[in-house]
């Protein structure tokens, strides 16, 4: 857990963390020396970017870390600068611009608002500790004027003939909705795969359950094609806003989402999805979520061009 912040001027930052690939060989090596399997599930024909040799024939370094994975590094910063209004009304809205490896360091930096402000938003970002900029964005509390950093950026589609491996994917798509759970045991048990975690992730919290971190949040909540593709796919970008948070274990949720764009680009092929949690037994919504997840053109069959 963070407990020693820096601040440097109108800047917080946090500790150096290891990157964790939740879903690469690393942890897989770890689980099976326990006679454990590791819960996930294929998300493309081809196969993960997670495991170095898929990863490296589309031109990474190896088996990169997801991006959401290092959402979990902001909680410590955001109980600092904002206090406990963030986890129940608070944002954060983060492009992802490098890819890094399981045990790379990392940290989350914030900026600090002005004293008294009630609606603030504030810049945010992952640097990673050889200079790379991980990921960009913005954090806020409340309801600011501005945009946030994914609120500024013009989200639209191709037409469906300049697709392939999302051509099959129609805007409107929305899946069944689902119900989720996650139990006090299961966020305590995932502990050691987080790369960062607070105090009420475990219990103790103000709101008596244990607060569920971003990373797990995004998998309850993340809408998928209903179909493999056929490219290796990884994460763009992720907002996530409280509404009436935190999202809580042992609460029974239900998730509702919806393809909202399917693009191409000079590389990849892209689409974004908005979702929304509620409250099984209020109905109340706690949290959206809008995220963009894209697939590699290089090493897909569709393109034999490449």
């Amino acid at each position: 857990m963070s407990d020693d912040l820096e601040r440097n001027g109108r800047y917080l930052y946090g500790q150096w963390r290891k990157g964790i690939n939740r879903t690469g060989p690393e942890v897989r090596a770890i689980l099976e020396s326990r006679g454990q399997k590791m819960n996930s599930r294929p998300t493309s024909t081809i196969g993960s970017i997670h495991e170095t040799g898929i990863a490296q024939k589309i031109g990474m370094r190896g088996g990169v870390v997801a991006g959401v994975i290092h959402l979990d590094l902001f909680p410590p910063l955001m109980l600092k600068v904002f206090g406990q209004k963030w986890f129940e009304n608070g944002s954060l809205s983060m492009f992802y611009t490098y890819a890094t490896l399981h045990g790379e360091e990392l940290r989350a930096v914030v900026q600090i608002p002005p004293e008294d402000t009630e609606n603030a938003q504030v810049e945010s970002r992952l640097e990673s500790k050889d200079g790379h900029l991980v990921a960009k964005g913005t954090a806020f509390t409340g309801n600011p004027q501005e945009k946030s950093y994914l609120g500024t950026m013009e989200i639209k589609s191709s037409p469906v003939e300049e697709r392939r491996i999302f051509k099959n994917l129609e805007v409107g798509y929305e899946p069944a909705p689902r119900e989720v759970l996650i139990t006090s045991s299961e966020l305590i048990e995932g502990a050691e795969f987080r790369e960062d975690s607070i105090e009420w992730n475990m219990g103790g919290s103000p709101w008596r359950s244990p607060v569920i971190p971003p990373s797990v949040t995004f998998l309850m909540m993340r809408v998928t094609p209903p179909f493999l593709p056929q490219g290796v796919t990884f994460y763009g970008a992720t907002e996530m806003r409280y509404v009436n948070g935190p999202v809580k274990a042992d609460v029974p949720y239900e998730t509702r989402g919806k393809i909202i764009a399917v693009g191409v680009t000079g590389k990849t092929e892209y689409y974004w999805f908005d979702a929304r949690l509620f409250e099984k037994k209020s109905g109340a919504l706690i949290v959206e979520i809008r995220h963009m997840t894209r697939s590699m053109k290089a090493g897909s069959p569709l393109y034999p061009e490449l």
